[in-house]
């Protein structure tokens, strides 16, 4: 495994476009003074030792050496030994939905940007839980595999967006199903789906999945997003209207998910502006019997850093070395001039 051990120092990264672009100014800078000494192929002859090749080349062995510099402040570390870490929680597979209806603006911004915010702060809040996610709309993927790397966790879901979905419309049967198959192959682990939708369903079967979850001891618990008087749907500029030129509403469908809930021992929440119900359902799962979870993690790694500050060292002694002007001791070689002419 491949890590940065300080990578808030790859932010100075940014200070390498900014040298090129001063060098490049630089140049034309120069380009105008010479020009006003008259016309450049002129003043070049008259500078036969001048080369603008070299100084290029210096600059190019400078950054080069400050980009290795700053890639070995941030600390690049293989990892070299693997360790079972065991831990006491519960195993978590969020399924979110990013049909079309969850751009309704009932909660603003809108359903699920407001979704996303709630779980990053979720992500936040996690200590010895292990987590996974799913998306879906008229079909389900998962978007995240079990894991408790909560910074993973964290990038993948601010990328959740409708565009993901192949399919549109709205199969919670589809979201239960592979969520349910997504846990760990530990059948003693505690385990739960935190369902996150508008309760609109198109496909049906939604009881049925939810009672092979109860079978399986998969507690679901539903977060119900939206309003009972809903909201039309916006895509860039343009209202979702139906075949007949009405203008769609989004509503919340609260009894489906109430029953989900109940037939597996979980509990429903209707999300609110102020809340998103989140807290409530983590502070339920809390009260789940925890189990022993088992994490396979790199224990030691090897450090980097000091073969990129090797190569730098030596790019930056290249530089100091080499001259801005062709070498007079090597002129007598015919190295930078062209031959002359018989004529001459």
């Amino acid at each position: 495994m491949f890590r940065f051990a300080n990578p808030q120092y790859l932010y100075l990264l940014a200070v390498v476009p900014l040298l090129t672009a001063l060098f490049l100014w630089a140049l034309h800078d120069r380009r105008k003074r010479l020009a006003r000494f008259g016309d450049p192929e002129t003043v070049k002859s008259l500078m036969p030792e001048a080369s603008t090749g070299r100084i290029k080349l210096k600059f190019l062995l400078f950054v080069t050496a400050v980009t290795l510099l700053i890639l070995a402040a941030a600390r690049p570390q293989f990892g070299s030994k693997l360790r079972e870490q065991k831990s006491q929680g519960i195993e978590m597979m969020l399924a979110i939905d990013i049909s079309n209806s969850m751009l309704a603006e009932d909660f603003a911004p809108n359903r699920l940007e407001r979704t996303k915010y709630a779980v990053d702060k979720l992500f936040d809040g996690l200590k010895q839980d292990r987590v996974g996610v799913v998306v879906f709309a008229g079909d389900a993927t998962v978007q995240l595999p079990i894991t408790s790397d909560y910074r993973m966790a964290k990038a993948f879901a601010k990328r959740i967006s409708p565009s993901m979905a192949a399919v549109q419309g709205t199969s919670i049967a589809k979201a239960l199903s592979l969520a349910e198959m997504s846990f760990s192959s530990d059948s003693d682990a505690s385990r739960a789906i935190i369902l996150i939708t508008d309760g609109e369903d198109h496909e049906g079967q939604v009881l049925e999945a939810a009672q092979r979850a109860a079978d399986q001891g998969i507690k679901i618990f539903a977060i119900g997003i939206g309003t009972p008087e809903g909201a039309p749907i916006q895509i860039g500029n343009e209202f979702i209207k139906d075949e007949k030129g009405n203008m769609v509403v989004s509503k919340l469908d609260e009894e489906m998910l109430q029953q989900i809930t109940q037939m597996t021992g979980g509990a429903y929440v209707r999300a609110t502006k102020q809340s998103l119900g989140l807290d409530e359902i983590i502070r339920t799962l809390n009260d789940m019997e925890q189990s022993e979870l088992t994490t396979v993690r790199f224990e030691e790694y090897n450090e980097q850093f000091q073969y990129l500050i090797a190569v730098a060292l030596i790019l930056l002694i290249l530089e100091y070395c080499l001259l801005d002007r062709r070498n007079p001791l090597l002129a007598r070689f015919n190295i930078f001039r062209e031959e002359k002419s018989a004529e001459s």
